[in-house]
């Protein structure tokens, strides 16, 4: 069982979530290759490899060999949980070590601070298990196209959570209030 130190999701989870929200904008079944999704989200590539391995064993995400190759998610990002993520990644969630299955508080029986701890455990796993993979990427602005537009990178983005897209160059004029407008 991983307990949130600090009450902080680690970067393996705030990483596998994000690759896993850039995923998720393609049908499922489609093969997208691991640099595509590093650079969408502006994550390490070798750490989300790693990551995916994981989310692979644990059925989430499928993965495909060779020059072609890369992940694709099982099912549709509508039918995942946050929840289901996060403990595929960190293991299940404890707020406190005193919350854990195996360790136990001498404690626990008459502490009001394990049962309230454990009240706000079971409140934000109700948050996480009801938010849906679907729902947190309609949510999310891709933090990699936001930095290109942003650098100015010869596109122009619509930076809207629900519709983001990437369109062709614009004249240079309309190029720099576009740019302007993102600081």
């Amino acid at each position: 069982m991983v307990w949130f130190n600090g009450m902080q999701i680690t970067k393996a989870g705030e990483y596998g979530v994000l690759g896993l929200i850039a995923l998720s904008r393609r049908p499922v079944g489609e093969v997208v290759m691991i640099d595509v999704l590093c650079e969408e989200e502006s994550v390490p590539k070798s750490f989300l490899g790693k990551i995916f391995q994981n989310l692979s064993k644990s059925g989430l995400v499928g993965s495909a060999r060779g020059s072609g190759g890369g992940f694709y998610l099982t099912r549709p990002a509508s039918e995942i949980s946050v929840l289901e993520i996060l403990e595929s990644i960190e293991g299940p969630i404890a707020l406190q070590r005193c919350l854990e299955i195996d360790v136990g508080c001498e404690h626990s029986r008459g502490c009001a601070l394990c049962g309230l701890l454990g009240e706000a455990q079971e409140r934000m796993k109700e948050v996480f298990a009801g938010t849906s993979l679907a729902t947190l990427a309609g949510r999310h602005l891709p933090n990699g196209l936001v930095q290109q537009a942003r650098q100015g990178r010869g596109t122009r983005m619509a930076l809207t959570a629900s519709d983001v897209s990437v369109v062709p160059p614009v004249s240079e004029s309309e190029d720099t209030t576009a740019s302007a407008n993102l600081n």
